[in-house]
């Protein structure tokens, strides 16, 4: 994982200019928070070209919470989140003259997500979660298809919504994400979209 951020130049602008902008809201704003978090994705890839089946995958960053008001905030976070997903036994025989020799039949994605969520507080120790999410591939399973030609698109929205309980400084979280792009990057035959369930656990700082 630390070998994919190295390498790739605008990955570390991003954290870079994530880190500095947290580091200057923390140091003077009083309803600031940020943090570490960790947890599994169970991720599936919908459409006729995989088996619509959850693969577990996982999922870590940064996240910061900015207080609007006693109950609402704005939650932005930076995350690095690997998905998985299996060809179904279809795929050979739609994309056959794409394949590559040694194609696999179980992909893994690794994506930079920036969820920017707004949270609201039921109670003290009780929180929901919902927004949108932006996914950036960082590797676009290149090992799949011949000639370096691009299975998944680059980028990927999705919708987020969830909960959080608080417990002192560490917090349990469950979310579920929806995408709504077509990720399918070959042709327009067949629609991939993809769906996440993701639990960890939220550190402050």
């Amino acid at each position: 994982m630390i070998e994919i951020f190295l390498k790739n130049k605008h990955m570390k602008k991003i954290l870079m200019a994530f880190g500095l902008t947290m580091f200057l809201l923390n140091t003077q704003a009083q309803n600031f928070q940020i943090g570490i978090k960790a947890g599994a994705n169970l991720t599936k890839v919908t459409g006729k070209s995989f088996n619509e089946e959850f693969d577990l995958g996982y999922q870590a960053g940064f996240w910061s919470d900015i207080k609007l008001s006693k109950d609402f905030g704005i939650q932005p976070e930076v995350l690095f989140t690997q998905s998985g997903t299996t060809r179904s036994s279809g795929f050979a025989s739609i994309y056959n003259t794409l394949l590559a020799p040694g194609a696999v039949n179980n992909i893994k994605l690794n994506y930079l997500t920036i969820p920017l969520l707004l949270r609201y507080s039921v109670t003290k120790n009780l929180a929901l979660h919902v927004g949108p999410q932006y996914n950036i591939l960082m590797d676009n399973g290149q090992t799949l298809l011949q000639n370096g030609q691009s299975a998944f698109k680059s980028g990927d929205f999705s919708m987020v919504a969830g909960i959080k309980l608080k417990l002192l400084i560490l917090n349990v979280y469950g979310r579920y994400n929806i995408g709504l792009s077509n990720i399918n990057d070959i042709d327009n035959k067949d629609k991939w979209t993809s769906q996440q369930l993701q639990i960890g656990l939220n550190f402050n700082l």
